[in-house]
């Protein structure tokens, strides 16, 4: 089986300095990746990991004992072409029940139990309403929403934390190797404490 993963090997590129200075303590060259949507991220070396979500879910898992974090950015709620719990198809990532079941599957495959992993969530915002400034009909961030928790309940993982939902579109940076997440609310200029 193939499924697309970004893995990176130190050193990349260095990020803003802020991040650089709170992160880099031990003077460690921090790998910096921005994840796009529809792809997945799994590593327990030091990096940051940043993303923009709109209508779209990032959920992060984590496991403390082996120090290994994950984290996708699923653009839509449900694939189509899903054959029982097996998401085949070849974009299988860009949709939010896929890219849980993935990152599920590669830390299983690492000796990680459900019950290890500390699992937080994010986005799911509605972006049309903050467009049109009224209603959407179609909110496809409530169906992410609604998509990853049902996924998360058919594995028994406990949430332990989030910021869904609203109107505001979210920047996510996420360091893999401690699970620590950083919000920043795209209408504020402040960086807000770990998650």
């Amino acid at each position: 089986m193939e499924w697309t993963c970004r893995l990176f090997q130190l050193p990349l590129r260095f990020t803003g300095k802020k991040i650089d200075e709170y992160f880099n303590t031990s003077g460690v060259i921090l790998a910096d990746v921005y994840l796009k949507p529809g792809e997945i991220f799994i590593s327990d070396k030091p990096s940051v990991v940043k993303t923009v979500l709109g209508s779209c879910i990032s959920v992060t898992m984590f496991n403390a004992r082996l120090r290994i974090g994950s984290i996708c950015h699923g653009m839509l709620p449900e694939c189509n072409e899903m054959n029982g719990s097996d998401c085949a198809c070849l974009e299988g990532i860009r949709y939010v029940d896929c890219s849980i079941r993935k990152m599920l599957e590669a830390l299983h495959s690492m000796g990680i139990l459900n019950d290890e992993i500390k699992v937080k969530m994010f986005g799911g915002a509605d972006m049309f309403k903050t467009i049109l400034g009224k209603p959407n009909t179609i909110n496809v961030g409530e169906q992410n929403i609604k998509a990853a928790f049902k996924i998360m309940g058919d594995s028994n993982l406990k949430l332990e934390a989030s910021d869904i939902g609203g109107s505001s579109g979210r920047e996510i940076i996420f360091i893999p190797n401690t699970g620590e997440v950083f919000l920043k609310k795209l209408r504020r200029n402040e960086m807000e404490a770990p998650v």
